[in-house]
């Protein structure tokens, strides 16, 4: 199981977008904004190259007291002793993963619809990326964008955390913790900001905001 606090702001490493920081740049200045998470993602580089990478954001998380995921690469994320991976719906499913993780790693999967969200809870899913929530040009999903309904919908319906992804920006973030996201999934808005740490400062501040009991 994984706190709701743990999945308050996750920042997707993204190098493409950060001038030549590496994944673990990306993750050190995230960290000192007030990430609460880190996924490394990666499409083009393989697991021999990104092992080292991996295991120093493994240690650098450990002692910030951050939770550090690897996305798709089940492999990569036990190597590197990660405390999870996260899973797309053409990956493992759910209930394969778990049996290879074990119950002492965490499971997260994205999902696009009510019904994956569903089957994703039931497999051993410890927290859901529920997206793409707003238009993203980050990642090519294949859906179009849901609206904070669907965050309402599955809160009703799961008890898990949901992270909300797609989208998310200073301006709407509010909107998908009101609507009850745990958390924010957020790329470009950070990872492609002049200053990494202030831009997820600014991102933290505006989500401790939007979570605070309304009067």
């Amino acid at each position: 199981m994984i706190a709701p606090q743990a999945c308050r702001l996750c920042v997707i490493t993204d190098p493409s977008l950060a001038r030549g920081l590496s994944h673990f740049d990306i993750a050190a200045r995230a960290i000192d904004g007030g990430a609460t998470m880190i996924q490394l993602r990666d499409k083009a580089a393989g697991p021999r190259q990104l092992l080292s990478e991996a295991r120093r954001i493994t240690q650098l998380c450990r002692e910030r007291g951050v939770r550090f995921i690897v996305n798709d690469r089940l492999d990569l994320a036990l190597a590197a002793d990660a405390d999870g991976v996260h899973l797309g719906q053409d990956d493992l499913p759910p209930a394969a993963a778990r049996a290879i993780l074990g119950s002492d790693k965490l499971l997260g999967v994205s999902t696009h619809s009510f019904e994956q969200a569903l089957e994703a809870a039931e497999q051993g899913a410890d927290y859901l990326g529920i997206g793409p929530i707003f238009a993203t040009g980050t990642k090519a999903t294949g859906y179009e964008p849901r609206g904070c309904d669907i965050i309402r919908q599955l809160r009703a319906r799961i008890d898990l955390p949901l992270i909300a992804i797609g989208g998310i920006t200073l301006d709407n973030v509010a909107e998908v913790i009101q609507a009850g996201a745990a958390g924010a999934a957020v790329i470009s808005a950070i990872v492609g900001a002049d200053d990494i740490a202030a831009a997820t400062a600014a991102f933290a501040a505006a989500i401790r905001h939007a979570a605070q009991p309304r009067q």
